[in-house]
This record gives structure tokens, sequence and C-alpha cells, in this order.
């Protein structure tokens, strides 16, 4: 036997028992006639000492121990005349009768610990060792613990768990695919599922009213902290269901999460139409765990004699509380930061409430204190805010100022910590327009169903009609990340073909893409809808991260690459051959 015991086990109550350990060799102490070791596994740390004058040739060994070597000790509990308080094995130690080395190690290239010395590609690198460390340990088992809490809920919620296809058929419609050569198939490929989407609706249809999924996913996309090129989702669908009965069941889930994982009780979820969302927040995904909601300026701060504001389709500005005494050079970098590209504002107003009832502003030459008292007044600002105004294209202007708005939070720890709010976002519109390309993209994916009432103008409406249009979908979101997305699905087949039509399908094209999902809806197609939640994103946000890549046990970096393994990689030139990709491959050199 390796071990009676984990690392993090022991306790007072043990004190006496003889007992084995294993583990790595987190560090040791060399104290003369005490050599002390401390002993680490993935439950947690136990001092182990070894005492020169009871076994010399034992205390001996313990000195050469070097870091993470492998070793089994053998030997009794006994409580510890100076206890430590922060670990949960504190009070205990182990007197060592038998040292067993079961594996030498190297010198680690970084120290394995909570805060480690290791830069990010270099820990990349030696995953296997960074995965040692207690953070990415709990959030690892984190994970799992929150994989078991989804399945026990749904579970007992009726839903059956069906695998669903990874090789399966390339699709245009949304982020690129990963695609895999056949080579029973020449010249033919598979694609890897963006999501399991249409296999999800066919299961509906073939009768199976509840199902889900935890599945791997895959999006040949540009990489950020919240998003890797595969990643996990919590798949479901349901039959015969309406909006609020999907929204009840995964608001359910997400309570229960919460409270298994985390011990907090969230209450009622609000719900928030999108175009609220919007005007109120500029952005799809507000965070609502800080006010500094949007406020339009135009029947105050227009026809003054300021050009940028009478030209402006829209005058928009948010009221900072507490940050008047913000310097001029505070507030010139949040100018540069509105004015870079990623944002794209022309410049930035501010106005300064003074504690005394005064108001300071960088546009003093064209209102006067009466006019920035308005502004006050219509912001809600008291004494000592700050208000930060936008101008100009309503959409974009909008859009700006969400972004400042977060900014701003963030950078002046205006965020309450430990604090979650979920809502919903509801009513999206059904399409949106693309100047460029000039053609209609679906706002959620092509199977959405415009909203009940508005099926009869999506299928005999004009072009403007479409702009207009709304749609029976939704997303979760969480202190303004976005954990889930769903819909009302369309499910009768001269609807899905009338919204083929508006994305851009020649009917020939949409045949050969999806005729079998059409197919289907003409054998008995019940109402149905649905939701994927970003399983590694709600990972994070539950503890608080931003990345999704310390959730997941082995990620790609930023430029999509393994480089513990060294992926993606040439393949051999027989290969190839077999997959008659040789003279492709040859012709790019």
């Amino acid at each position: 036997m390796f071990r009676t015991h984990n690392c993090g086990e022991l306790r007072l109550t043990d004190v006496g028992k003889e007992v084995s350990l294993s583990g790595w060799v987190q560090i040791g102490r060399d104290f003369g006639g005490l050599t002390f070791v401390d002993l680490r596994d993935r439950y947690g740390i136990t001092q182990i000492v070894f005492d020169q004058d009871d076994h010399a040739e034992l205390a001996e060994r313990a000195r050469k121990l070097g870091r993470e070597w492998v070793i089994q000790v053998n030997g009794e509990v006994r409580e510890r005349t100076n206890k430590n308080p922060n670990r949960a094995t504190g009070d205990v130690e182990i007197v060592a009768r038998e040292l067993i080395i079961l594996n030498r190690a190297k010198t680690p290239p970084f120290t394995i610990e909570d805060e480690s010395d290791g830069g990010d590609d270099l820990r990349m690198q030696y995953r296997y060792l960074d995965l040692r460390r207690g953070p990415l340990q709990r959030n690892i088992i984190f994970r799992s613990q929150l994989a078991l809490a989804v399945r026990a809920y749904l579970g007992g919620q009726n839903f059956v768990e069906v695998e669903t296809p990874f090789l399966i058929k390339s699709t245009p419609e949304g982020a690129r695919d990963f695609v895999v050569p056949s080579r029973l198939n020449e010249g033919q490929f598979y694609a890897l599922p963006q999501s399991p989407q249409t296999f999800k609706q066919l299961l509906m249809v073939a009768g199976y009213d509840r199902y889900f999924q935890i599945v791997k996913c895959f999006r040949d996309e540009d990489l950020r902290a919240d998003r890797q090129p595969e990643f996990t989702q919590i798949d479901c669908e349901m039959a015969f269901v309406t909006q609020d009965e999907i929204l009840d069941t995964f608001e359910g889930l997400t309570r229960h999460v919460f409270q298994e994982l985390k011990g907090i009780e969230l209450g009622k979820f609000p719900r928030m139409l999108y175009d609220d969302a919007m005007r109120r927040y500029g952005s799809d995904k507000p965070d609502l765990r800080f006010g500094m909601e949007l406020v339009e300026l135009n029947d105050v701060a227009q026809q003054k004699g300021f050009k940028v504001f009478d030209d402006a389709e829209l005058v928009v500005g948010i009221a900072v509380p507490g940050k008047a005494d913000l310097t001029r050079k505070q507030i010139d970098k949040l100018t540069e930061w509105v004015k870079r590209p990623q944002i794209g504002a022309k410049g930035l107003v501010y106005v300064k409430c003074n504690p005394d009832g005064t108001f300071k502003s960088s546009v003093d030459k064209f209102f006067d204190q009466e006019a920035l008292a308005a502004w006050a007044e219509k912001c809600g600002a008291q004494a000592g805010d700050l208000l930060l105004v936008i101008s100009g294209e309503d959409e974009k202007s909008r859009k700006q100022l969400g972004n400042l708005r977060l900014h701003v939070a963030e950078s002046f720890d205006m965020i309450p910590e430990g604090s979650f709010k979920p809502l919903w976002v509801v009513d999206f519109p059904l399409l949106e327009w693309d100047e460029e390309s000039e053609r209609f993209h679906a706002m959620h994916h092509p199977f959405t169903s415009p909203k009940r009432e508005e099926v009869e103008r999506m299928l005999t409406g004009d072009h403007e009609t479409m702009k207009s249009l709304k749609a029976d979908a939704y997303d979760l979101v969480i202190n303004g990340a976005e954990i889930g997305g769903g819909s009302i699905r369309i499910y009768d087949r001269a609807l899905q073909e009338k919204n083929f039509k508006l994305l851009g399908f020649t009917q020939e094209e949409a045949e050969e893409q999806f005729g079998f999902l059409m197919g289907a809806f003409e054998y008995g197609a019940p109402p149905h809808g649905g939701i994927a939640f970003g399983f590694d994103r709600l990972c994070a946000v539950m503890n608080g991260q931003s990345s999704i890549r310390d959730f997941i046990a082995f990620p790609k970096n930023n430029q999509g690459r393994d480089v513990m393994i060294d992926a993606p990689a040439r393949v051999d030139e027989d290969q190839l051959e077999e997959l008659n990709l040789k003279v492709t491959f040859e012709e790019n050199q």
C-alpha cells in the first residue's frame, strides 16, 4: 500500500496512528538534528520530521531529497509544537520511520507554488508541472464538481444525455470551421462542430423532448482571454416549451450550481429587453454590479452653439460617483482610451460637479453654469461626481460609452468583490444588416425563430420590415459576461426556407447544406427551443476570474498553439499522400 491517508487528511484525532503517505516533495528544511520535509499531493501538504538522534541514516537520506521527488513515508502521527494555522494539517506532523524514494525529479524550471516565478509561456510549455500548483488544481477540481452538479440537476429534470458526432459537415455561417480530410472519400472533408445545433433539433424531432450534453466545440477564430479554439458547452434542448419555461429551467440550473459549489443564494433573475440593455448600458451583456447608466442629453445639450453636439445624432453621458477630484492627467488618459481604434470615439467631454455646487467642464466656453446644472440633474449627479459625455451616431456612441463605463469601474475599483448579478437579456433582433456585405446576418443563428406575433411579417414583409423583426432569443448574463445563449427554434420548413433566403442562401445552397433538417421538419417536428452555456466561462465567472484558460487542463496559447506538445505540426508526407493532400501541400510551399 502506497498510502493509508492523503496529505490533506490527518488531524489531531489521528495522533498516535501509524500511517503511510505518498506524494511530491514541496520543500525541505535542514536544522541539523531535525530535517523537515513538506509532502504534497492534490489534497494538501503534511509536514514530515526526520530525527537525526532516532534514525541518523534516514535523516541523512532526507537531507538529499530534491524538490518534486516522489516519495513514500511511513511513520507515526504526533501533535506539532509549532502549529501552522494556515494549513489544514497544521496541527500535526509525521515522525518518519521509513523513507522510500519512488522517483527522482529534475529541478523544475519554475517553483511549484501558489505564486510561481514562471512566466506564462514557460508554464504553458510545462503544463503538467503547472497543473501541480494549488490554484490550477482547485480550478480543475472545481470544473469537475461543476460538471457533476450540472448532470445531477438536469438528470433530476428528466433530461437525457446524448452524444452527437464530432465529424460533421462544414457550413459557412458563423466562425470558421476546423476541417478534417477524409481518406476514404477523396477530396472531401469533415468539419469539427461549432455546436451540436442541428443534431439537438433532430433529437427533438425524434421525440427526446429533453436533451443535454456537456460537449466539446471548435471554432477557428482569433483568440483572447475568454476564447479557445476548442471549448466546452452545456448544450440543451427542450420540446413543447415556451421561452419562459426554458428561462425558468436554466435559471434553476444556475441557482443550483451557485448554491452547491459556492454556497451563494441567487434570487430571481431580472429580465431586460435587448433594446433597453443597449439604451441603458450600451451593451447586450450589461454588468449590473454598479450603476452609471447611460443618460440621453440631447434636449439639454444641443442647440447651444457647440457644433460637435448640435450635429450629433446622440449626446449621451454617465455620472461617475465621487470622481470629480480626478486630475486633468487622469481625464486625458480616459480621453485617449476612448479614442483608440478599438473604441473609436472622436473625443470625450467632462463636467466636474464641485463640492461647492459649481461646475467645471471641458466645454465651459459653450455652456454656462445653468446649462451644466441641467446636465447634472438629468444624469442624477451629486456634488463630487464626474460627468463623462460622448456624442455621435446613436448606436456607436452608446457602445463607446458602455465600454468606457466598464473601463472606469474597473480602473477605479468601483466593482464590489464577491458580488454576482445575473440577468436575462431577451427579445434580440432576429437579423442584423451588414452595410459592407449588403446582406443580413443571423443575430444568433439561422435556426432562431421570430416571435410568434412576427411570423407573418417575416413571411410577407419588405426589407425594412426585416430589420425590425424580434426573435424569441435570450442570453444569460452574469457580471457583464455572456454565460449562455439560446432561442426558440424554427420548426416549419417554409419559415426556415424564408430565413435562409433572407440570409443570402440560394435555394440550392440551403438544400445542399440543411436539406436534412428541413426534410425532418416535414415529419412532425414539435415546437422546441434550447440554450447553450459556455462551460469554461461559467467556471471562470463563478470564481471571479476573467480568463478561461486556467479552467482548462491543456489549453492553447494566444496563437492557438499547444506549446507543450508542439501542435499544430506538419505530418508525414505518406500521410498527406494517403489523404490526397500532398500535391496541394507542396504547391503551397
